[in-house]
């Protein structure tokens, strides 16, 4: 590349010869030359950024710190409130909760006041608004307490579920289901005459007399230890209930379960007949305590009177 130079003071035009690399040299010492203005000026900028003390720029800037404060209270204010009301909540429900417990309680037989022991005595008094709403560590320590309430709350009603599923179990052992859906012979049980012979015998049951074929159910639930045909019972179940308590079903017409199944209370295990020593269709009803006989009666009556409970209640609805 040549460059021609003409000027008046010279005789003669010159000539100049540029090449790349001059030209790559010119462009890396201005970009030098520019690089370095631009860190001076930085510099210079930030060391004396504190001396300029320009004064629109510094009250924006705390303007828009004195906001985002104020938006920050705001927000932790009204999360706090949200806080303290979803506590009020949960306290009023602990009450309700409390005095479900105590009904509960009361029914299976344990004293909420031994789970009370480590609660604060009774408060109260006249309402004081206060000027300040509650701090985070007030709250905190109101969660605290609440998690301690609810922890003995939840022993205490855990034992009660414990006790009621106990009871649950227990009742559905005993025989307190009417095996046939039919009045029985209440004065059955105990001394009496013999049908056959004529002379005085122990009646060890009660009698529910029917057609054959009416289905007979389980008293309650248990294991099936006998299902066999024998001389005096004719077809007989026996079913035990644990704890030594069993009882029979005699007279069957037919046998619908096996030695060794588990049944419900209310099953269908056999159906009304006449089979063994018997003067006609009836089944005959025995519940026994580690072999001894016990009266029926006093299991009956109280099937009979939670039937006629649940029919009264399905009348009304």
């Amino acid at each position: 590349m040549h460059i021609i130079l003409v000027s008046d003071r010279l005789a003669t035009a010159k000539t100049i010869s540029v090449s790349m690399r001059h030209i790559a040299l010119f462009a890396g010492v201005l970009m030098l030359a520019v690089l370095g203005l631009s860190t001076l000026f930085s510099f210079i900028t930030l060391r004396h950024a504190a001396e300029l003390r320009l004064p629109f720029i510094q009250e924006i800037a705390l303007s828009m710190r004195a906001e985002e404060a104020q938006r920050t209270q705001a927000f932790m204010r009204d999360n706090l409130n949200a806080m303290a009301i979803k506590i009020g909540e949960i306290q009023a429900r602990m009450l309700r909760l409390d005095s479900l417990g105590e009904r509960l309680g009361g029914m299976v037989g344990i004293k909420p006041q031994e789970f009370k022991a480590a609660e604060k005595p009774g408060q109260g008094g006249p309402l004081v608004l206060p000027t300040q709403p509650f701090s985070a560590e007030e709250l905190q320590r109101q969660l605290d307490l609440l998690g301690q309430q609810v922890d003995m709350r939840s022993d205490y009603l855990g034992l009660v579920e414990s006790e009621l599923l106990d009871e649950r179990v227990r009742n559905n052992l005993l025989p307190t289901t009417l095996p046939v859906q039919a009045e029985w012979n209440t004065s059955g049980y105990g001394m009496r005459i013999d049908p056959f012979t004529g002379h005085r015998a122990l009646h060890e049951g009660v009698d529910f007399p029917g057609d054959v074929g009416t289905s007979i159910m389980a008293a309650a639930a248990g294991v099936v230890i006998v299902s066999e045909v024998h001389p005096g019972y004719g077809n007989l179940i026996e079913i035990d209930h644990g704890k030594g308590l069993t009882t029979r079903y005699a007279h069957c017409s037919k046998l619908l379960v096996q030695a060794g199944a588990f049944v419900k209370r209310g099953q269908k295990i056999a159906e009304l007949g006449s089979t063994g020593r018997s003067t006609g269709p009836h089944l005959h009803f025995e519940v026994r305590s580690n072999g001894a006989s016990m009266n029926p009666n006093n299991f009956l009556r109280h099937a009979q009177q939670t039937d006629l409970a649940l029919a009264a209640k399905l009348r009304r609805h």
